[in-house]
Order: structure tokens, then sequence, then C-alpha cells
């Protein structure tokens, strides 16, 4: 396709990865950028924002983790957690040479962020957490784990937009028909004109374990780790129930050095391609190496 190379590189233990590799518009150097994306998604949730911010000089990589859109899924689900996708994305960092860059984690990819500061800290130059943090709110994880992983009747691009209206209106209440569209195409890929999800039901196993964990200490310390350091920017949605204002409170104290901005009218998670959400990334990005 036009607008990115396609780049695969191997996991540690033998997987064939998949990224999207945006060149930079000519210019001043700069470090690339990573985006990372969430649970059940793919890399292209940043097909609109990973070319604007190409056209501003940036690298941009977008990796599809193991399990999701063309990365091999993992033939043994345990796998399919932060610590092993962080060091996925360090393998890709290591065969294409790049020793340093700044980060755009979307809710689980800003997990992964925070588990590649404690990996290997130096790798990250500075980070943009979208709506998510070392705790999450419960509500929202519970309402995910309703759906990710469980197959549902769809058959035509019209079901599959009805679903991801079903289980994402109440995050982005301006959405029209053609909005849920492109969030269809995004979240399912084409197999003979028919939708399917594109992820592998199984990342799932590794979190039907147990209760679910809203709070981690690991994760809190990983946090300060990387905000106290860092260039850190937390993005929230407005009507997020992953990242509650009162999460964010807490890691603003946490961190104070952290900026924080919010999205409005838009739930879990921002796609960045709102005017607020584009115009802080925006300045963020010029203002960090």
């Amino acid at each position: 396709m036009d607008g990115f190379a396609e780049r695969s590189w191997r996991s540690g233990d033998g997987l064939l990865l998949y990224a999207r590799d945006y060149a930079g518009a000519s210019g001043p150097a700069r470090l690339p950028v990573i985006c990372l994306h969430g649970l059940t998604r793919n890399s292209k949730d940043f097909e609109d924002i990973a070319p604007r911010l190409a056209a501003n000089g940036r690298r941009i990589l977008v990796p599809d983790m193991r399990g999701r859109g063309r990365s091999e899924s993992d033939p043994r689900p345990d796998r399919y957690k932060p610590l092993v996708y962080g060091r996925d994305v360090l393998d890709l960092m290591d065969h294409l040479g790049i020793a340093r860059a700044v980060f755009i984690g979307t809710s689980m990819g800003g997990m992964i962020t925070l588990t590649i500061a404690g990996l290997r800290q130096k790798a990250i130059a500075s980070a943009i957490l979208n709506d998510v943090g070392p705790e999450v709110g419960k509500a929202g994880v519970e309402r995910i784990l309703s759906y990710a992983g469980k197959s549902a009747p769809i058959r035509t691009w019209d079901d599959a937009a009805a679903y991801v209206r079903r289980i994402n209106g109440a995050a982005f209440p301006d959405y029209d028909g053609s909005g849920w569209q492109v969030f269809a195409r995004r979240t399912f890929r084409d197999e003979g004109g028919q939708p399917v999800f594109d992820y592998d039901p199984a990342i799932m196993v590794p979190l039907a374990k147990g209760p679910p964990k809203t709070r981690s200490i690991i994760a809190s310390l990983l946090f300060r780790r990387l905000a106290r350091s860092r260039p850190t920017l937390l993005i929230r949605g407005e009507l997020s129930d992953l990242m509650t204002k009162e999460i964010a409170d807490r890691m603003k104290r946490s961190a104070p050095s952290m900026e924080v901005s919010i999205v409005p009218r838009v739930g879990h998670a921002p796609m960045l391609t709102e005017p607020e959400a584009a115009r802080v990334v925006d300045d963020f990005l010029a203002r960090v190496p």
C-alpha cells in the first residue's frame, strides 16, 4: 500500500511479526515514533495519524503485536502478555538499528511502553500514554472482558459496523454511519468478502485465569520510573471508563511533571485524530527530541 513500507522481523521465540514503516519528510533529524495499539486492535488504528506525523518530519513505526493484524499468532497463548510484547518491540528496534524512540501507546500499548521502561529505559526518549496508566477503572476492564475474544454473529460488513457501534457507541457518541464503517474495517479483516476479527481470540487466555487486576504495584513503579525521568504526556478521554479523572489525578500526583490533556466527548480510547488530541500530540512532539 502507498504511504508506508512493510517490515517484518523474527521475535526471540521465532514468530514472524509485522510493522508499517512511514518515512519521515525531509528536514532536521528527529527521533522516530513507535505507535503501539490496544488489546484487540492493530496497526490500522494509526492509519490516519501516522502519515500526518510522518509529514511533520518523523519516521513512524506501527507494529502489529503478535496475534494481531499481519503478525503471526502465538501457539502458546500464555505468552500474550506485556512482557513478551515489550521484548518484541525491542527486537524490532534492534532489527532496524533504532536505539531510542518516542513512544505512543494506546491502552495496552501504554502498558507495553511501561514494560519497555523496565526492560530498557534508554530506549524511550519520551512517551504519550493514551488513556492508560498503572491503574485502570474496574468498569472499563469488565466492559472489555465482556466482549474481547468472544465470537459474534457477523456475516456482512453492515453486521461488523453494527457490532463495533454496539460495544463502542458510548465512547464515541458523535460517530455517524461512515465512522462506524471505518471502525469496522480497522477491527476486522476481509476473508472472501466476509469480515473476520483481526486478532487471535486466544489473546484473552492470560486474562481469563482469575479476577481482573485494576492496579499493579509493578506497573506503578514502572510508571514512576518513566514519567519522572522522561517527558510524558497522558491523554484521557473525557468519557473514559478505563482512565477515570480520579486515576489521572493520582498519576499526576505521582509524577507532577507529567502533562495531562483531556479529549472532550470521547471515551476509551481516543483515536488521536480528534482536534484536541491532534493538537496536543503535535505540540508535545515539537518539544521532544
